[in-house]
């Protein structure tokens, strides 16, 4: 009784909040996220009252199946941003700012840190600088998604942001991977080739594979219905499906062994991919498929912004770094997505505001920082600075890629959005 009186608020909570939002001329990710501190456990659920709210910590993570699912069809429908009519026209310059940016973020970030290192040495380790600027390169798909769904906005701005974000992940698992291998060998003294090169790539290409490999039978599949909701659950059954195998991991048995697990979001962009390329009727589908998901991704959002840690607020030594990282970090973003899209010859409104779009971070930064937790005391220091951060960019991220459209003029001025999403 109590699962289902939490969830029920929570959508209750997210819609009500949404409506205020409106009014304010913010997006609507913002006010389910505002919903989920409020009913989290710093506000509401502190009352302790089973049912009305995250009554703790534990409560949220036993909802974290749905955040899961809720990324997986997410990333699903990110995969339709990669049809191949439409790569045809901006998939060299996404590439370019996709790849580019992701490494220069990386690289400032790391120089601003890797530099406070060595005025704060004791408070602040040179393991941790290295991590967090893998970490900065990661963008929030479902923000960023969420906010371009509900003004409808297009324009050269939209099209090339979303294949960028997608893009902008796998560059940053690679990162990520990398840089985590170089801080575990800072702390050991010694160099493993296998985690810092080996691995991260073994992660991107099975993650690719599964995905490819899942999506073809998904459209082999499809192909046995014609009625639109028999299509509906098949494509929810294989997104449900792909989610569950990408947590899979297993290790090669060469040399010490080489550890291979799966990206979701990875595989699952994948999916996307491959079945909007090869089935005819893709479009169509993923249009009832977003209005099906629609209660699902405010879930998500609610349930995001219940987990957000506020005792972070407590530390003042994290709360000044984090701020650091912020900045250094949103430097990354904006010079990086300029200076790549003026050698890609973009559109001069992508050179201008495409930067500011990137700036949201959530579920794949929070992934990493859980991931470093295995550094010990150290990986506290980059969980608890990636929360904080989080925080920030999940509250202000959506508004400003708001903005930004809008300034693209790739928004209705007068604030019309999508019905759906009203």
């Amino acid at each position: 009784m109590e699962l289902l009186l939490t969830l029920s608020v929570a959508i209750f909570a997210g819609l009500m909040l949404s409506r205020v939002a409106k009014k304010l001329k913010l997006p609507a990710v913002t006010a389910y996220l505002v919903a989920g501190v409020l009913i989290g456990p710093y506000a509401l659920g502190a009352l302790g009252v089973e049912g009305l709210g995250f009554v703790n910590h534990e409560n949220v993570q036993s909802f974290s199946l749905l955040s899961d699912v809720a990324l997986g069809f997410i990333a699903f429908a990110i995969g339709n941003e990669f049809r191949l009519a439409q790569l045809k026209k901006i998939g060299k310059q996404a590439t370019i700012i996709g790849i580019f940016q992701a490494v220069f973020t990386t690289i400032v970030v790391d120089a601003v840190l890797i530099g406070l290192h060595f005025l704060i040495p004791e408070q602040f380790p040179l393991e941790a600088a290295i991590v967090l600027g893998a970490v900065a390169s990661a963008t929030a798909p479902a923000a960023t998604l969420m906010v371009v769904r509900q003004y409808k906005a297009k324009g050269p701005v939209t099209d090339v942001l979303l294949p960028v974000v997608a893009l902008d992940d796998a560059v940053g698992l690679v990162l990520f991977a990398i840089s985590f291998g170089v801080a575990k060998a800072v702390s050991a003294g010694s160099v493993d080739i296998i985690s810092v090169l080996v691995e991260p790539v073994a992660e991107v290409v099975m993650s690719l594979l599964l995905g490819f490999v899942m999506g073809a039978i998904f459209t082999y599949c499809e192909r046995f219905f014609h009625s639109r909701s028999k299509r509906l659950a098949m494509s929810v059954a294989f997104v449900l499906a792909t989610v569950g195998l990408s947590k899979i991991s297993f290790t090669i048995p060469v040399g010490d062994g080489i550890h291979v697990a799966f990206s979701s979001l990875l595989v699952c962009m994948m999916l996307g991919t491959v079945f909007c390329n090869m089935c005819d009727f893709s479009e169509n589908l993923m249009d009832r498929l977003d209005r099906w998901t629609a209660p699902l991704f405010i879930l998500f959002f609610v349930i995001s912004g219940a987990e957000l840690e506020l005792a972070i607020f407590k530390d003042i030594t994290i709360v000044a770094i984090g701020l650091i990282y912020i900045v250094s970090r949103c430097i990354g973003k904006y010079y990086g997505a300029g200076i790549s899209s003026r050698i890609a010859k973009c559109d001069n409104n992508i050179v201008k505001y495409l930067g500011i779009t990137l700036f949201p971070q959530a579920g794949v930064a929070l992934g990493m920082a859980m991931k470093a937790k295995e550094l010990g005391d150290v990986g506290l220091i980059v969980a608890n600075i990636t929360l904080f951060a989080v925080l920030v960019y999940e509250i202000v991220g959506p508004a400003l890629t708001k903005i930004s459209l809008l300034k693209a003029g790739e928004i209705d001025p007068e604030g019309k959005v999508s019905e759906r999403n009203k």
